[in-house]
């Protein structure tokens, strides 16, 4: 589901104390009365911090982010607890989010300074998104959704133990409490899940107890010791609230595909290029024990091994699942790769990234951009060195594919075996043996992660994967150095179109790449390395002339699927694809969306990256650890299905019925 565009906050600023947000025509909770009212109707309203004392994760998801206090009421009571969970996991939804220069602004009296400016840092570009922001060394998980609740709440997958329902008053913000948005929270409920809502409305709690919700006697003000030294709140104000305890009378079964397996703890991943790095650092930091195997003597892999390589967004006219997911990589990427290359862990730069545009105008390029509200902190309309039309993406660059697989598989908690080649997989007990090809058991594990390209397929038929083949295609690609020379162009950033030119810190450019399917010729090809000099001049207007008989380069491979989305999440197990009139079909047609489709269990692919592997790595592992451990998903239902692998069998079925 697209959820775009969006709309920031338009905010009056004209009482400082009291902001307004113009499209409701209603106040922002501010300064000491923020903190206040957040204390006493979200945190007491919830039984917190009591109810978060000694557990190994607490979900809160709140509705109605605004200005962003509830969030730092919340952290700040968290760090404050000594008996606090291991982690804080803070969903929430926001149709208007502010601007970064308005969020300042709105936090310039508050009373958690430090949070608010860790927030402001972090604060992503307002796309229709779901964002993951790490805090407090990781230990507190941000997820923030820009879009109307009617939109997102049925795209989140979380297990939610707490609730903030906190739009402005039903007289205001009627959509927020609409009775069938709020029977809506009763799926992302987790078992003892409690509510506070900023309403004592009889619809409003009427429309709560339809979902399960059991309203109890609002708590007694609390009176803590004040947040921080402008947090003097004077007697408790009577905020206007509602407590209640879920207590559903059935609770519906959980999807094959989206069941978790928090329970695994011993964890094989298969593959230590981008996609098993980035998922073998994002289990670790969940708490898996994480063992990488992978075939070659080291990390660098057949493309995972290219001295350089690209990462940037995407803008599509039909905003649909490719264009969202590479721009919500794109943008996560950003976010997580910054701080390695700034500090010299990856080899790279984070300069920005121009890509030509070779069938829109600039005129038309803004008016694309201006339809879909994508910000310029995202995007913009720039030009080439040669004056052509660009599209330019502030948070692009390139990077060395090896040293951030170095970096990742550095992680603690994770080991690695290289030069260990898997043969098959096998079933033992309520996980999984990887055998040797002599049969010999290389490892025990609680779950396996196959992250190892196209051979992930051989692996998966191995254990009994069920559905149609995976449509993947192994694709041969040529790069090309250019040495330095004096008239070589220097490019601040690197630059692509249908190729691409980026220069690394030694001055060399490094051109590509091309893309021949079935090809498994591991030479280096001359005319290949001409259309890469060809590029070079048409993206930059150099005129150089070497011979490409003398230039250098790396061949490698890369899986691409044939829809150009990865396969991502746990694999299937046999199940029937129904034929006109056959016996199976009644069952069979249940099987028409990924979710409902069942599981191997414990047994997941991510492969078939394409070009994009340093742009999706980071978001895909990310998303997958979740998906295991039963961690809130960073990444829409929707797009869960059209990455999960068992889509190729929903759509075989839906062919067939």
């Amino acid at each position: 589901m697209n959820w775009g565009p969006l709309q920031p906050a338009r905010i009056d600023f004209s009482d400082a104390g009291a902001p307004i947000a113009t499209d409701f025509g209603a106040a922002y909770p501010a300064g000491a009365s923020a903190a206040a009212r957040a204390r006493q109707v979200f945190l007491a309203g919830n039984q917190l911090p009591a109810r978060w004392a000694g557990r190994t994760r607490f979900v809160v998801l709140e509705a109605g982010f605004g200005l962003g206090h509830n969030f730092l009421a919340t952290w700040q009571a968290w760090q404050a607890d000594p008996q606090r969970s291991a982690t804080l996991h803070y969903l929430a939804i926001e149709q208007h989010p502010p601007r970064l220069d308005d969020l300042a602004r709105a936090h310039a009296a508050t009373p958690w300074p430090a949070g608010a400016r860790a927030l402001q840092a972090a604060w992503p570009p307002l796309t229709p998104d779901l964002h993951p922001i790490a805090l407090d060394g990781g230990r507190v998980q941000l997820l923030l959704a820009f879009g109307d609740i009617a939109q997102v709440l049925p795209e989140l997958v979380a297990q939610v133990d707490a609730f903030y329902l906190d739009g402005f008053d039903p007289a205001h913000h009627p959509a927020m409490w609409d009775p069938y948005r709020l029977r809506a929270l009763a799926r992302l409920a987790a078992p003892g899940a409690t509510l506070a809502a900023s309403s004592a409305s009889g619809a409003v709690r009427a429309a709560l107890r339809s979902a399960g919700f059991v309203p109890r006697a609002a708590p007694e003000a609390p009176a803590p010791p004040p947040a921080g030294p402008d947090d003097r709140a004077g007697p408790p104000t009577p905020w206007p609230m509602t407590a209640a305890d879920h207590r559903p009378a059935v609770r519906p079964p959980v999807p094959p595909g989206r069941q978790a397996r928090p329970q695994a703890r011993r964890v094989a991943v298969v593959g230590a290029g981008l996609a098993g790095a980035a998922v073998a650092q994002a289990l670790a930091a969940q708490g898996c024990a994480v063992q990488v195997f992978d075939r070659q003597p080291g990390c660098a892999g057949e493309t995972s091994g290219n001295a350089g390589g690209l990462f940037h967004g995407i803008v599509h006219a039909h905003d649909g699942p490719h264009a969202r997911w590479l721009r919500a990589a794109a943008v996560h990427s950003a976010r997580v790769l910054g701080p390695l290359l700034a500090g010299g862990r990856v080899d790279g730069a984070l300069a920005g990234l121009l890509r030509g545009e070779q069938a829109l105008d600039a005129p038309a390029m803004q008016a694309l951009l201006d339809r879909l509200a994508l910000p310029p902190d995202y995007v913009q309309t720039a030009t080439l060195p040669t004056g052509a039309p660009a599209w330019c993406y502030p948070g692009g660059g390139w990077l060395a594919p090896a040293t951030l697989c170095a970096h990742w598989l550095a992680a603690p908690g994770v080991t690695t075996r290289y030069a260990t080649t898997i043969d098959r997989l096998q079933p033992a007990g309520d996980g999984w043996q990887l055998l040797g090809a002599d049969g010999r058991c290389l490892a025990e594990a609680d779950a396996v992660l196959l992250c190892n390209a196209a051979d992930a397929a051989r692996l998966a038929a191995s254990a009994g994967a069920g559905g149609p083949a995976w449509p993947l295609q192994r694709v041969r690609g040529q790069t090309t150095l250019v040495p330095a020379q004096p008239g070589l162009p220097r490019l601040p950033q690197p630059l692509a179109d249908t190729g691409y030119v980026l220069q690394l810190h030694d001055g060399r450019l490094l051109c590509g790449a091309s893309s021949q399917l079935d090809d498994d010729d591991p030479t280096l090809r001359p005319d290949e390395h001409a259309r890469h000099l060809a590029t070079l001049r048409r993206l930059t207007g150099w005129v150089g002339t070497p011979d490409p008989q003398t230039l250098g380069g790396r061949v490698g491979w890369r899986v691409r699927s044939d829809d150009r989305l990865p396969l991502l999440g746990p694999v299937p197990a046999p199940a029937p694809v129904p034929l006109p009139g056959g016996p199976h079909g009644a069952r069979a047609r249940r099987l028409d969306q990924p979710r409902l489709v069942p599981r191997l269990p414990g047994l997941y692919v991510f492969t078939a990256l394409g070009s994009r592997g340093i742009t999706q790595a980071a978001l895909g592992g990310a998303v997958l650890a979740a998906w295991l451990t039963g961690a809130p998903v960073p990444l829409p239902a929707s797009l869960m299905d059209a990455l999960d692998p068992a889509r190729f069998l929903a759509r075989a079925v839906r062919r067939a019925g």
